[in-house]
């Protein structure tokens, strides 16, 4: 039933899967054997299920590194964040689950809504090459992005210049609250990071195969169960 897509994907009998392991919400610490453990990680092992083959999780430090992989064909599958940047070069599924972006600012800060803060005296330090430091980039008009690498370093930056707003994840901004407690977080969010299975272009059937396979797990109560195991619940949604 699967042999078209077991030739696409795992011609070896091992499916190989990118897994984003800066992604604290998606990889949240590691199994005994020491390999990244988390809702990416047995997303993936259930794929490899589902097919009758090994798995064989390929860690990468950022989801920048991951997507540029895709050309030295280092992953069969590669989970993180459909954006249209990373859409130019691999194809993606609909998104399992979603993660709102929004921005923290320091509390006497006159930026009051999202809104606001697309304004010429703002600058904004966000993560290089992160989901919604991508969508940032396509869509902010006045305001300067200020990238830096990593959330760490996008935090340091935001703390140390002084900078007006810290674009994030919104878990990973109250996680950052702690750190300042002069700070607040914005309502709402300026986008929604799409956490997908992406797959090459030239695996036509795998497409179609992967695109299922995210829906009837949506569906079937797969990827809540996976969001309760790991201790993510109210983090991670479950993607429409």
């Amino acid at each position: 039933m699967y042999d078209a897509i077991r030739s696409e994907l795992a011609p070896n009998g091992t499916l190989r899967a990118g897994i984003n392991l800066s992604n604290f919400l998606l990889v949240t610490g590691k199994n005994a054997a020491g390999d990244p453990a988390g809702v990416s990680p047995d997303m993936a092992r259930a794929i490899a299920n589902q097919l009758g083959v090994e798995l064989e999780l390929v860690p990468f430090p950022n989801p920048g590194a991951l997507a540029d992989a895709v050309a030295e064909n280092a992953w069969d599958i590669g989970n993180i964040g459909a954006v249209a940047e990373r859409a130019k070069t691999i194809t993606f599924t609909p998104a399992y689950v979603e993660i709102e972006a929004t921005y923290l600012v320091p509390a006497t800060s006159t930026l009051q809504a999202i809104e606001d803060v697309d304004d010429p005296r703002v600058r904004i330090a966000v993560a290089e090459r992160s989901a919604y430091g991508l969508w940032l980039e396509d869509n902010i008009r006045d305001a300067q992005l200020i990238t830096a690498k990593g959330l760490e370093g996008s935090f340091e930056t935001f703390t140390e210049q002084r900078l007006e707003a810290l674009a994030g994840l919104r878990p990973r901004l109250i996680e950052d609250l702690q750190r300042v407690p002069d700070g607040r977080i914005l309502d709402g969010k300026f986008t929604s990071v799409q956490q997908a299975i992406g797959s090459k272009p030239e695996c036509r059937a795998s497409a179609a195969f992967l695109q299922e396979f995210v829906e009837e797990s949506k569906a079937n109560g797969l990827v809540a169960s996976l969001i309760d195991k790991h201790g993510v619940k109210g983090k991670l949604t479950v993607a429409p």
